[in-house]
């Protein structure tokens, strides 16, 4: 039984992303492509992982610019028809309202505030908040002006799910599961079982699955079913 994990197919290499797929689809739900695998294979790439493995794709492309640019950019790959397609909340409402208006089908997903980013690293962009306060209030936007699905720190799960209710889809990556090193970019982090426990639908995992590709598809499956274990209990 899969557990609510996307995993981040984070690779240049078209066979290395399939063969990662096929060694973990027993335990992943579903698949993020981002802005590395968009660049290099463009619609293709995305179509050739759906149509050989028919998985749910998270395309992360964090769209932001003005609100026509990016509902021409989201019409631009509404046959691709990934499941989610990310777009910066701090675009504003109308950016959100835009993309989400021009591919009712697809569930656009607001990001909040990156993982990699500290408090110090928000007041010295500008931010006039703390990471909580500013991804809730960027969250309940993006909700209203129709974004299905939100992506923040595991940090603020809790009170973006109190101040959206029930229904968005909250996903979080920022999930290191326990015993696991660091060294990567994130660094507001929590273990993927006391994220989905705080009330994220889905987690982001990527390094601690794919790294163990260099020991095989074995490890790698195994890898993925040790998490989603963890997860599922």
């Amino acid at each position: 039984m899969s557990a609510p994990i996307i995993l981040a197919v984070d690779t240049r290499d078209l066979e290395v992303a399939k063969r990662w797929i096929e060694a973990t689809r027993d335990s992943v739900s579903v698949y993020k492509l981002g802005l590395e695998f968009f660049l290099t294979f463009g619609a293709q790439g995305v179509n050739a992982i759906k149509e050989e493995f028919g998985v749910d794709i998270f395309l992360d492309l964090k769209l932001h610019d003005i609100p026509n640019t990016v509902a021409s950019a989201a019409r631009a790959i509404s046959d691709i028809n990934p499941r989610f397609l990310t777009v910066h909340a701090s675009g504003g409402s109308a950016m959100v309202k835009a993309a989400s208006e021009a591919v009712p089908h697809i569930e656009i997903t607001a990001v909040t505030i990156l993982t990699s980013l500290s408090e110090a690293d928000l007041f010295e962009i500008g931010f006039a908040n703390p990471a909580l306060e500013s991804a809730v209030a960027l969250a309940d936007m993006s909700v209203r002006a129709g974004a299905k699905a939100i992506v923040s720190s595991p940090l603020e799960i809790s009170a973006i799910r109190s101040a959206v209710g029930s229904e968005p889809i909250i996903i979080t990556p920022g999930v290191r599961p326990a015993g696991s090193a660091g060294g990567d970019d994130q660094v507001r982090t929590m273990t993927p079982e006391a994220a989905i426990a705080a009330g994220a639908n889905y987690v982001v995992i990527g390094r601690p699955i794919t790294g163990a590709w260099a020991d095989g598809a074995s490890a790698m499956k195994k890898a993925a079913a040790d998490i989603a274990h963890q997860i599922l209990g």
